[in-house]
């Protein structure tokens, strides 16, 4: 993959602001909130700009390095980065302005360390992706870009309100693009050692950009991990898929306009198989004695298959045959049940969590008329944290039931270890890590 995102990850119902591995989607902050929707909603989006635990130390900088010694260092990295660089095909004047006046930024490093210990539970974050205001702000942007959303749509096949609600999502619809600058936060990370190599990657592409002539580097700006714009690209994604939509021969995504932007996204979910007119997802219901090990996403049926095992949408009456869809519960058996598409898949390129493929389908559909979500969530419960979550790994697989590895991260191994666990112990086999269950495993 292409992009990389410090990504909400499902974690037993919650979303951890833990980095992703180096080959998902692209690093980018999570939306800030006006501090209007704050107050408002009393909601906070798992932002980069959170308040967030202790950082803990660093890998290769110690976390309480001395500023002016760690920048020291820092200009001997640049030096020997230079070179690099020019080998790379970077000419030595855009190095010059590049660099110019950049320093080490220890609130990167800071900021990079804290993201695994953020929670949120899964509905936490749904209320507020899809609260009322962002809704409303949703439909306003529509409309204020509606002639050139529909062009976009015309010409990518995607819905413009998919394209909106990714807006919504990562810059609260251009009110929070980031105003870091790029070159010092990627250089920052690259000389970080702990994902040095990629960030290095990142940086050479976004040096490309600047001697493309796109953007002068001291307006490269963007979120603390190098997301950039309307819709957060990294350097390498922009590279691959931005667009010059507006046909003013440059590819501008960072400034108040964002057309180049919205179809610089446009292009990037057609790129990687977006299928117009199919959803995303579909609320459904499941009858009673529904047998859960279904729920599973290597399980694909057409939704007339599902419907004939008692899964309807919420008017009771089979799911439209959109194609081959699976049943995903975030939150177990207690939560809401989604018939999930192809699309679902493709959403995920642009960020692997659930919460964000949710949170992007379900205010699409909001913007454009849709409910809220009707089923229930598990509020009684509390996301696990980043240590319970490694313990949770760690006790089923010394009960025999192993997770494949103790990250922290609940994926598709962990939930089949939990799910494995529940059907040996009698228990509703949903795969949901609740504190409950390690509870129980305690």
């Amino acid at each position: 993959m292409r992009r990389w995102v410090a990504a909400s990850l499902i974690a037993g119902g919650a979303i951890a602001a833990e980095a992703a591995p180096d080959t998902s989607l692209r690093p980018a902050q999570r939306p800030d909130l006006s501090k209007q929707e704050a107050q408002n909603e009393n909601l906070q989006l798992a932002a980069v700009a959170a308040v967030r635990p202790a950082a803990r130390p660093a890998a290769g900088i110690a976390a309480d390095a001395e500023p002016v010694a760690a920048d020291a260092n820092f200009q001997g990295w640049i030096e020997g980065f230079r070179s690099r660089a020019v080998n790379q095909g970077i000419n030595a004047s855009v190095l010059d302005k590049a660099f110019s006046g950049v320093s080490y930024d220890p609130e990167v490093i800071r900021r990079d360390r804290n993201q695994s210990e953020f929670t949120k539970t899964i509905w936490s974050y749904l209320d507020s992706a899809a609260s009322a205001l962002r809704v409303k702000n949703g439909k306003a942007a529509l409309r204020k870009q509606q002639a050139r959303l529909d062009q976009i749509e015309a010409q990518y096949g995607v819905e413009k309100e998919v394209v909106v609600a990714i807006w919504g999502l990562e810059s609260s619809y251009g009110a929070f693009r980031g105003k870091m600058d790029v070159i010092r936060s990627l250089a920052t990370l690259a000389f970080d050692s702990r994902r040095g190599a990629f960030f290095e990657g990142q940086l050479l592409a976004a040096l490309k950009i600047l001697q493309a002539g796109d953007v002068p580097a001291r307006k490269m700006t963007g979120s603390w991990a190098g997301a950039m714009g309307h819709t957060q690209f990294i350097p390498t994604s922009y590279l691959d898929y931005a667009v010059d939509f507006t046909g003013d021969g440059k590819r501008d995504i960072w400034s108040d306009n964002p057309v180049d932007a919205l179809a610089s996204t446009a292009a990037y979910l057609k790129q990687f198989g977006w299928v117009q007119g199919q959803p995303w997802g579909v609320e459904v219901t499941l009858p009673k004695g529904f047998d859960y090990t279904l729920a599973d996403r290597e399980i694909e049926k057409q939704p007339s298959e599902w419907a004939a095992l008692g899964i309807t949408g919420l008017d009771g009456h089979a799911v439209g045959d959109h194609g081959k869809a699976s049943i995903l519960l975030p939150a177990g058996s207690e939560g809401a049940a989604f018939m999930i598409f192809g699309n679902f898949a493709v959403l995920e390129r642009y960020n692997t969590a659930d919460a964000y493929v949710i949170g992007v389908g379900h205010l699409a559909d909001r913007i454009k008329g849709g409910a809220e979500i009707q089923g229930d969530w598990p509020r009684g419960d509390r996301a696990l944290t980043l240590a319970e979550r490694e313990e949770l790994q760690e006790r089923l697989t010394g009960a025999g039931f192993d997770t494949e590895g103790i990250d922290g991260k609940i994926g598709p191994k962990t939930i089949g270890a939990v799910r494995d666990y529940q059907v040996a112990n009698g228990l509703t086999p949903d795969g949901y890590a609740s504190p409950r269950l390690l509870e129980k495993l305690r």
